[in-house]
């Protein structure tokens, strides 16, 4: 089973960092050049149902729920799964003084029919992914933030 768990501090209040990141509609923003197209195709309570377009042209669908007064947002692929068995992500956020710090934790297992990289490959590709994901989040995020305490 693959495992990564990546973190980063982001000076700018809870509700604003918890609402923008989990904006699925700003994840061309956020997420670099990873996304090309993100599309919310269903909303039910606290449940998001998207579909992710990347640059290669491979796309699929993965559902979200957020649960902002317990401070996570839980996600998981659906389809189509391959090349995984399964991938689990877990976004936690934990307030601290004058910041936010946002950890992000995904578990996952390739399918065994995927034999162009191991897990362990596929591991460091996603840890160095979400650490360069996790700096363009934060750039964006404290530059809105910036941006309000200046309105107010």
């Amino acid at each position: 089973m693959g495992h990564t768990r990546n973190d980063i501090t982001i000076n700018a209040p809870y509700d604003l960092v918890f609402d923008i990141s989990n904006h699925i509609e700003r994840w061309t923003e956020l997420f670099g050049d990873e996304y090309v197209k993100a599309d919310v195709l269903e909303r039910k309570g606290n449940e998001i149902t998207f579909r992710l377009h990347d640059k290669d042209g491979k796309n699929w669908v993965s559902k979200r729920w957020l649960h902002k007064d317990q401070r996570f947002a839980v996600a998981s692929r659906h389809e189509p799964m391959f090349p995984f068995k399964y991938m689990k992500i877990v976004w936690f956020y934990v307030e601290e003084p004058g910041a936010t710090k946002m950890i992000w934790i995904q578990d996952f297992q390739m399918d065994p029919g995927f034999t162009k990289f191991t897990e362990e490959q596929i591991e460091g590709f996603i840890n160095e992914h979400s650490r360069h994901n996790m700096k363009i989040f934060k750039s964006v995020i404290e530059k809105e933030a910036a941006q309000t305490a200046a309105k107010s």
